[in-house]
């Protein structure tokens, strides 16, 4: 029998749940408040309350008996809330197999604007990133304990259905930053699923694996593509250095790199949906979605 546990049941991990959650036996997702466990036991999901502290007497059992773990809730200030809160539980996890982790290229110093890939050592700028790091590092050691198969998956600026630069255009939110030479890699959500599924069936491969579309391209051509295909004004361009933006806004333009996703694609044999943006917006475009973009992850 096979049993997935999803940490952190959000926007990535719970699409994984819709698309492929079918292969295993059973699913048991967790979310940090009673809302959102509520919310995903009434689209069917079979949901606990962890709020990274300590794993309740059902979350503990399931844990217990699992066979597969998707880890999508990001770290603290404390560190990795799934390892602090539930690592006691899944020790005992005698017949856990495979560990599937969800972090982010954020780990990838600047590169100014050259490519990186999965040999490229982590040297994250900021804070956020360097948690990142130790929290990867963490569940090697735990897997490596464990006995079990880890895979990394490092994920692009997710966008899709509800999270796009087509739903700020819409919403008339839509903002064209320019910074010179800037580009950034993105994912579609339904591709971060797919390579998840390819690593559950080929758990060999990575441990390291960058998931991130074909083409780096910069921000402000993204929502201008959207923009002339949706029929709708192109927002004015806005000089980066004079831009109002928060600190965390301001500090994914801090780094400027393009990801290689081979691995990815060679290796685990997945191949791409949407390998650009505009595949992407095209079929966002079509499908009518709304709802708020999604801030370019690293």
């Amino acid at each position: 029998m096979t049993r997935l546990i999803v940490f952190g049941c959000g926007y990535s991990a719970k699409r994984f749940v819709e698309l492929h959650g079918a292969a295993f036996d059973a699913v048991d997702v967790t979310s940090r408040t009673a809302d959102g466990a509520a919310k995903l036991s009434a689209d069917g999901l079979v949901a606990h309350v962890f709020d990274g502290r300590t794993t309740t007497p059902d979350l503990a059992r399931a844990v217990e008996a699992a066979t597969h773990v998707l880890v999508s809730a990001g770290p603290d200030e404390d560190g990795d809330p799934t390892l602090r809160g539930a690592g006691d539980a899944l020790g005992r996890a005698k017949s856990l197999k495979w560990i599937g982790y969800l972090s982010t290229i954020g780990v990838y110093a600047d590169a100014g604007g050259d490519w990186v890939d999965e040999t490229t050592p982590p040297e994250a700028d900021s804070e956020r990133g360097r948690r990142r790091i130790e929290v990867e590092a963490g569940w090697r050691g735990f897997a490596e304990r464990a006995g079990s198969a880890l895979q990394i998956f490092r994920l692009a600026g997710i966008y899709g259905p509800g999270r796009s630069t087509i739903d700020n255009l819409r919403a008339g939110t839509a903002r064209r930053l320019v910074k010179p030479g800037q580009v950034f890699n993105r994912i579609h959500v339904d591709d971060i699923a797919a390579a998840v599924a390819a690593g559950v069936a080929r758990p060999e491969v990575g441990p390291v694996i960058n998931v991130t579309d074909d083409e780096p391209a910069p921000p402000q051509d993204v929502i201008e593509h959207a923009a002339r295909l949706i029929g709708v004004p192109v927002p004015p361009d806005i000089p980066f250095e004079t831009a109002e933006l928060t600190p965390m806004a301001r500090s994914f333009y801090s780094s400027n790199k393009r990801v290689a996703n081979r691995l990815l694609k060679e290796g685990l044999g997945v191949e791409l949906a949407y390998p650009t943006y505009r595949e992407g917006i095209a079929a966002l475009a079509q499908s009518g979605a709304a709802g708020r973009n999604h801030t370019p992850v690293g």
